[in-house]
């Protein structure tokens, strides 16, 4: 197995993407700076590459889920002023392991990396992220409480070393987990079955940090809270060792379903005091705005980042979705989260 894992590597290698031109994107203090700018990440998670190859059926939520987004997709997503598209991805799908057939290794990979390409061919920075894992033998096919120590750590390097040189881009270790406390967080645990995933030994955001680095990779490191990202009150207590200091805390909060009270808030600001906060997925679940019309507005004046959730055509009460066409109509929540960007005008972008 873990021959094979390293011969991956390799491959992953061969086909690594172009980075943005220029970019330098890194963590300066409490923020995120690129060639001498203030970077303030505005944009929107795009769904699909965690769960469409898992079930069989695709990669992408979209008309044409074999292929990436096309340019005027892409050019919609760029109408609404955004810098940034956060990308969840399956860890499965990515090595290559428990996948169905044409679904997994080199054909996601090589996806991944032409969005990547085409992504910042549009002038926009783009996050990685670990959606969806699971240990063992057993699909990654839901949320799971941690990162696997079965995969995880051979996804990051994998991932890493395919990106390394790509400086228009950060890496989000794990989407959200939960049911476990700060120290398996940090150090790694047993955590129970749940579901059909059987107990399992989960890696903690150190052996994760840990991964990346081996590679030589440098990008700043997203690592969101417990209570499926929700609560960073824990994080600076439980900071990881990262010897390039390019760490960055995560927090999701959507109004009704996990809104960011005053409380929540208060410890946004106080781990903002030492690193650079974004929020990785923002959203409000009634098909309105009225919670993000007061969330972006905070963040804005506090130099937070936000990614909406997300750009795909689907309810926006369960999801919820910005958008009801992928030729960018907005949703009443998106609207919203539209207007707001327009608003401000057009930020930095690699």
């Amino acid at each position: 197995m873990l021959r094979r894992i390293w011969l991956l590597l390799a491959a992953t290698l061969a086909g690594a993407p172009a980075p943005a031109a220029a970019a330098q994107l890194h963590v300066q203090g409490t923020q995120l700076v690129d060639r001498g700018h203030v970077v303030q990440l505005r944009g929107v998670n795009r769904s699909g590459l965690e769960y469409a190859c898992i079930q069989g059926w695709g990669f992408f939520d979209s008309p044409h889920p074999d292929q990436i987004d096309d340019p005027a997709m892409i050019a919609a997503m760029k109408s609404w002023d955004i810098n940034a598209v956060r990308l969840p991805l399956n860890e499965d799908c990515w090595l290559g392991v428990n996948t169905p057939a044409g679904r997994g290794g080199s054909p996601y990979r090589q996806l991944v990396s032409s969005y990547v390409r085409a992504l910042h061919a549009a002038g926009l920075y783009v996050i990685l992220d670990l959606h969806w894992a699971a240990p063992g033998r057993t699909k990654a096919d839901g949320q799971t409480h941690m990162a696997d120590a079965d995969h995880a750590p051979a996804f990051w390097r994998s991932v890493a070393a395919t990106f390394r040189h790509d400086h228009a881009l950060l890496f989000d270790l794990f989407n959200e987990p939960f049911g476990i406390d700060w120290r398996c967080w940090r150090n790694g645990c047993q955590v129970p079955a749940q579901g059909h995933f059987p107990a399992y030994r989960a890696a903690g955001m150190q052996a994760l940090v840990k991964a990346v680095r081996s590679t030589g990779a440098t990008q700043p490191l997203m690592l969101g809270g417990v209570n499926w990202s929700g609560d960073v009150r824990g994080w600076l207590a439980h900071e990881p060792f990262d010897p390039l200091h390019q760490l960055v805390a995560a927090e999701h909060n959507y109004g009704t379903l996990g809104p960011c009270t005053a409380s929540c808030l208060a410890g946004v600001l106080a781990t903002h005091t030492r690193v650079p906060l974004v929020f990785g997925e923002l959203g409000e679940t009634d098909c309105a705005d009225g919670y993000i019309d007061q969330i972006m507005p905070w963040a804005d004046a506090h130099g937070i980042s936000y990614i909406g959730w997300a750009w795909n055509v689907a309810s926006c009460t369960g999801e919820p979705a910005l958008i009801s066409s992928y030729d960018g109509t907005p949703t009443p929540f998106g609207l919203g989260f539209r207007d707001h960007l327009r608003a401000l005008g057009v930020p930095f972008r690699p």
